[in-house]
């Protein structure tokens, strides 16, 4: 197995037109090497250690002289050191007469996802004479990029997900029509017994939010921290989840809904305006598939030039989606030109979400989540029906 990891890395570095990819660690900064490379967490890594795969022969290990076994599960030539004169010494070796190296390590830190090594790493390894590249678009193809089985998993999550939002608003107007008190930790907790019944897992609790609460993107109830849900409320429900075999992939989605017949105009308007944003980013992905490269942030102009347009772009205030992997915020490439600009291209195989917003502080927030799979064929939006208008909780 960890042969052919080497020939799928090296064919990498061939198509990338790279000499090599460095790894390097020091107690656990990389955990994106420690992913890709297969490494166990749990062993006793306290010294520097560097791992070398260059695009034609021998991979390169660089180990401290009292933990020699680092890379022991990992095929190559071993450079043992101990002062740091040596580290330096065996560290140029083991790089040889390669000029232009990956390392996880992105110019400016625009991508923070991928800035893993220090600078004074990257100061030591251009003193070689090397060109430090960012290993950006290699860690893609390797943490982001979907097998058969992960997509299957996903298209289950995806789908149970989108009932468990139906089911929510339904149990949400059983409680009001029935005169049962309840408030947002008790609908999470309603949502993550359905996780359960469900075989689904999440990393984190759902997002259940009423009225001012919805215009915070990372409000979820606690507790100790929780509002009444009553009739005339805004209601937002933002769930993840995945399967939990080893390798499962999230789902992820956000829907919006009335604890009423009839939904306020305002609150429709908001969320069509929403909508438009969402819906133009998925059009762009799907009008560039087989045209050339795409990147994350030009989607993200679409759902931010769309809303902008509509006058609420100063209130959608976050990036419009982000990479899903094994993690519900993975390291492929995010839909993102506000907090980065992200220049990743999005690759086959990958899937991110597209979920813009409007957050009127102090009032309400809209957001629509979506996730889209791109696959050989075409863009695929999971999951659906996606929401086409706020739902009347209590006129279903």
């Amino acid at each position: 197995m960890k042969d052919a990891l080497i020939d799928d890395l090296q064919k990498a570095l061939q198509e990338e037109q790279l000499d090599g990819w460095l790894f390097y660690s020091f107690r656990g900064s990389d955990p994106i090497a420690e992913n890709i490379l297969g490494l166990d967490r749990t062993q006793l890594a306290t010294r520097r250690w560097a791992y070398f795969v260059p695009a034609h022969g021998e991979p390169q290990k660089v180990l401290h002289a009292i933990e020699p076994h680092s890379l022991d599960g990992l095929p190559g030539n071993e450079r043992v050191y101990l002062p740091w004169q040596q580290l330096h010494a065996q560290l140029k070796a083991a790089i040889g007469g390669a000029r232009r190296v990956a390392m996880q390590y992105s110019p400016m830190n625009a991508i923070p996802y991928i800035s893993r090594v220090d600078a004074g790493t990257v100061e030591l390894v251009r003193s070689f004479g090397v060109d430090v590249v960012s290993s950006a678009d290699l860690v893609q193809v390797f943490e982001a990029v979907w097998t058969a089985e992960q997509l299957d998993g996903h298209l289950y999550a995806a789908r149970n997900l989108r009932e468990i939002v139906d089911v929510a608003f339904r149990e949400v107007g059983r409680r009001m029509r029935e005169g049962v008190a309840t408030d947002e930790f008790e609908i999470q907790e309603f949502i993550w017994s359905e996780f359960a019944s469900r075989g689904l897992i999440s990393s984190d609790r759902p997002i259940v939010s009423v009225n001012a609460n919805s215009a915070d993107p990372h409000y979820a109830p606690e507790p100790d921290r929780k509002s009444p849900i009553r009739e005339g409320d805004f209601l937002l429900l933002d769930i993840w989840a995945k399967r939990p075999e080893a390798g499962a992939v999230y789902g992820d989605i956000t829907w919006t809904g009335y604890v009423g017949s009839e939904v306020p105009a305002r609150y429709e308007e908001i969320f069509q305006i929403v909508r438009a944003g969402r819906d133009a980013a998925i059009s762009l992905v799907e009008s560039r598939h087989g045209q050339g490269v795409l990147h994350g942030w030009e989607v993200d102009d679409a759902a931010r030039n769309s809303i902008a347009k509509a006058g609420y772009g100063e209130y959608f205030i976050h990036r419009t989606g982000h990479s899903i992997h094994e993690e519900d915020h993975g390291n492929g490439a995010n839909i993102d030109n506000l907090e980065t600009e992200d220049t990743r291209r999005l690759m086959i195989g990958t899937c991110f979400s597209i979920e813009p917003g409007v957050y009127l502080k102090g009032d309400f927030g809209v957001r629509s989540e979506v996730d889209v799979f791109l696959g050989e064929d075409g863009p695929m939006v999971t999951g659906g029906p996606i929401q086409e208008h706020v739902i009347p909780v209590l006129g279903q």
